[in-house]
């Protein structure tokens, strides 16, 4: 499941609404809806995400925060390390080798150091 899937599920239930009918309200299948939620899906597409906001009548910082979501919530990534440092390729790979086999504490650490990372970027 990606970020996102796992924060639509959580506002249909939040909501009491079935993944029938919020599909039917957004025009697009259940299966489709049901794969986006469990990542067998690409990331939604930008005018999908803001009909899921009007839907969901979300406003302001639960928006955006719906809308980060959704852009990290690509299921397959690939990393373009050419040119960069040897390491970085190395980490891209040995990632990529061991991402399965992380538990939740090391994924959240991980992450820690990537939002640490941002923030002093950002």
């Amino acid at each position: 499941m990606t970020p996102f899937g796992q924060k639509l599920r959580e506002l249909r239930g939040e909501r009491g609404v079935t993944l029938k009918e919020m599909a039917a309200a957004l025009d697009v299948s259940s299966a489709y809806l049901s794969a986006l939620e469990h990542g067998r899906r690409g990331r939604p597409s930008w005018y999908l995400v803001q009909r899921i906001i009007a839907y969901f009548n979300i406003i302001w910082d639960d928006a955006e925060e719906l809308a980060r979501l959704a852009r990290l919530s690509h299921p397959r990534v690939t990393i373009d390390t050419s040119g960069l440092d040897p390491r970085a390729t190395e980490l891209a790979n040995r990632l990529a080798d061991c991402i399965g086999e992380l538990d939740g504490a090391e994924l959240e650490a991980m992450l820690g150091v990537l939002g640490v990372k941002d923030h002093v970027q950002g």
